[in-house]
């Protein structure tokens, strides 16, 4: 059986039931929704700030073009989206977790021009055919079912609007793998020192391990009826930004 056909999804470095995952999914976010942005930077070492202005020069937003952020966090790709046009374009925060919806409402609470929802990417409050570009930064391995993920995100793009994702990858050189593996297997102990916890971050580090490659994500996304995807690799394949369309 495929991963895409598996009644279970991967919870870090085990199977679990799809319809468990976001109670799960909730308690590791809930533990550090207040230190979030700093455990990217821990992640990343916090390189993923380059990255997410990398997806955000890449999708190339115009005047007028609105934006749904799904698994929005502390709203890092809202805030550069608005500041990449200098306009009020209309955005919406989607994220599913309280802790972080909360969060991430009050860090933008002075960008007028965005709007926050608590919903998951599975299930997204919106008609059909209504943005232009839909993202979703390092959050798409977190969600219970990838394939409803995807069609809820085809579904809510207008035709020829764009779905991006910006997600931890597979590092295609072989050096650099090995020091990013060394130093990922450390990223716990880290997180316990400063944020008085290993559990999240050892989570965090083992979805890495278990979730699809550069090319998976791809098939994935034929599969669930996107056009013209293509994907660039960041820092080797640390990080990847997968790119396809609505026709």
């Amino acid at each position: 059986m495929s991963k895409n056909e598996n009644k279970d999804t991967n919870f870090g470095f085990k199977k679990v039931n799809k319809d468990k995952k976001p109670k799960m999914v909730k308690g590791v976010f809930d533990s550090v929704a207040e230190n979030y942005d700093l455990m990217n930077d821990i992640m990343s070492l916090g390189i993923h700030r380059v990255w997410k202005r990398r997806l955000i020069d890449w999708m190339n937003p115009q005047l007028n073009e609105n934006l749904i952020d799904v698994a929005s966090g502390t709203g890092d790709i809202a805030k550069l989206f608005t500041k990449k046009i200098n306009s009020a374009n209309k955005i919406c925060c989607v994220e599913p977790n309280n802790e972080m919806y909360f969060a991430g409402k009050e860090n933008l609470k002075n960008f007028k021009n965005i709007t926050w929802f608590k919903a998951k990417a599975e299930k997204l409050p919106f008609q059909n055919d209504t943005f232009d570009f839909y993202t979703i930064s390092y959050g798409i391995r977190n969600v219970s079912d990838i394939n409803l993920t995807l069609k809820e995100a085809l579904r809510v793009l207008k035709p020829g609007g764009r779905f991006m994702c910006l997600e931890f990858s597979k590092v295609n050189n072989e050096m650099i793998n090995f020091l990013y593996q060394s130093y990922s297997r450390t990223i716990p102990f880290i997180g316990k020192y400063i944020v008085g916890s290993a559990k999240p971050y050892d989570y965090l580090i083992r979805s890495i391990d278990h979730f699809y490659s550069q090319n998976e994500l791809v098939n994935l996304m034929k599969q669930n009826g996107f056009y013209s995807i293509e994907y660039r690799n960041l820092s080797n394949g640390i990080s990847a930004i997968h790119s396809g369309w609505k026709i």
